[in-house]
């Protein structure tokens, strides 16, 4: 080898194809992956993934949090749309604790409060929609659609449903304008205008009740949905108003690319560290390590992380608090703060990988690849890093060094091209509590669209790194 090649190899810096450097940990990747295609499929509203890791954590002998019961294991959940764990680790919990937060809301569009109509126009019967997330409007049209949500009735029962994703269920449609005649109404504006939201109607059905002694009933056929519904759920238009029903898309998680090697998937972002996080905790859960491991789970990061079921909310400090009682330790304000303050967070979420179509967008040394394992950003926002945590370097260079101390497949990457656009994470409200924060998660290709594509290979990198950080962060 020549000496300049020696240098070369010595000094700089490369990302790794986890295909090729890490060839021999492609199965798990394979296998691992097949977990997390389930986990989608049942999980593609925040309140299914609440539910499904309430019943996974008390199969693996988590307690719910009480403060008077000790142990070494604990959970809580708040409001059906957020979820809380931790494991007790050697050191006092006011040492610090080893926290791992994502989000399992997404980009989706909701029903109105009063969401069904009679189209005036057309006779047929419309669900009236409000969109959530940043989402571009056109990609929901002449798509199929499921609904999932929670309805209340009056006297208190809930009812959680699902329609669209059994092969014997109707699924739903917004249907676009067919490009004869769109000539002025859609191919003269910007991509962001071409659908409106006012567009965004679902068809809901077509056919009027109808009665041979009373042929005159107005609006027919939203009253024969309202009759239908009554008749499957015994509910009325008014328990229709309290509820929570999501629009998402139809299917199931697939397999993509001729070598298996992806997947494809509807609410990846950010449901992908949700599970991954989840699943490196409690598969250590049993084990031993220094500091008391932490996964919370939240809601509402795609509006901004608000409201009582958000990252800012107060649920994860109180569970903290709780969690210093449990495990014997005052809980005062004081020795919260110092916790907090001793503590390492990875804002477990997603990054832009280049897309080839579109790579005109990202700087390439400075972009995360698809298929070369987890990304760690050191700030995300937008412009002059506005609105970013913006990680210290000491608490990035640990990151690094503690993932290639595990043969980690990782990479370093941000969003995108200064001043191309931006987006932001929990990590600058994790931050705020006085913790070392960094943004770590898998790249992305059509982030916040029907079907995201993700790589096997930063699926499982994923999972290691967690892994990995919970063991020796």
């Amino acid at each position: 080898m020549k000496k300049s090649e020696k240098l070369v190899k010595k000094l700089t810096y490369n990302r790794k194809n986890f295909w090729e450097e890490f060839s021999d940990e492609s199965q798990s990747a394979f296998d691992f992956s097949e977990g997390y295609k389930a986990f989608l499929d049942i999980s593609k509203t925040e309140r299914e993934a609440t539910r499904f890791y309430e019943k996974i954590l008390k199969e693996h002998g988590f307690a719910l949090m009480d403060i008077e019961a000790g142990g070494q294991k604990f959970y809580r959940t708040a409001r059906d749309k957020n979820v809380a764990f931790a494991v007790k680790g050697k050191a006092p919990v006011s040492a610090g604790i080893n926290l791992i937060v994502s989000h399992i809301d997404a980009p989706r569009i909701d029903f109105k409060q009063s969401p069904l109509a009679q189209d005036s126009e057309t006779g047929l019967g419309i669900i009236k929609t409000h969109y959530y997330g940043g989402v571009k409007k056109y990609q929901w049209m002449s798509t199929p659609l499921a609904i999932h949500g929670v309805i209340i009735k009056q006297d208190g029962t809930k009812i959680n449903i699902s329609i669209g994703e059994a092969d014997e269920d109707p699924v739903f449609v917004m249907p676009d304008l067919l490009p004869h005649l769109a000539r002025n109404i859609q191919y003269n504006e910007k991509l962001g205008a071409a659908v409106k939201a006012d567009n965004m109607n679902m068809i809901f059905n077509s056919i009027p009740y109808f009665e041979e002694a009373d042929k005159d009933v107005k609006n027919a056929v939203k009253l024969n949905a309202l009759n239908i519904l009554n008749q499957k759920y015994d509910i009325i238009e008014e328990d229709l108003l309290s509820a929570e029903i999501e629009i998402v898309p139809a299917g199931k998680a697939r397999d993509a690319g001729i070598d298996k090697s992806m997947v494809l998937a509807y609410g990846q972002d950010d449901r992908i560290c949700a599970y991954t996080s989840a699943s490196a905790l409690l598969d250590i859960a049993d084990g031993e390590f220094e500091k008391t491991a932490v996964v919370f789970l939240a809601d509402k990061e795609e509006i901004g992380s608000e409201g009582n079921s958000g990252a800012r909310s107060a649920f994860i400090i109180d569970f903290i608090a709780d969690l210093l009682a449990a495990c014997g330790e005052k809980n005062d304000s004081v020795t919260l703060r110092k916790t907090l303050l001793n503590s390492q967070v990875l804002s477990a979420d997603v990054n832009a990988a280049i897309n080839p179509n579109f790579p005109s967008v990202h700087e390439m040394q400075n972009a995360v690849h698809l298929g070369y394992g987890v990304g760690i950003a050191k700030f995300t926002g937008s412009g002059g890093k506005g609105g970013s945590n913006d990680a210290n370097a000491e608490f990035n260079a640990h990151i690094f060094r503690i993932f290639n101390s595990e043969k980690v497949c990782w990479q370093s990457g941000e969003l995108g091209k200064v001043d191309e656009g931006g987006g932001g994470t929990i990590a600058k409200f994790m931050a705020e509590y006085g913790a070392e924060v960094i943004d770590c998660g898998p790249g992305v290709l059509g982030m916040h669209s029907l079907y995201e594509l993700t790589s096997k290979a930063d699926i499982y990198s994923s999972y290691k790194a967690y892994k990995t950080f919970f063991l020796k962060g």
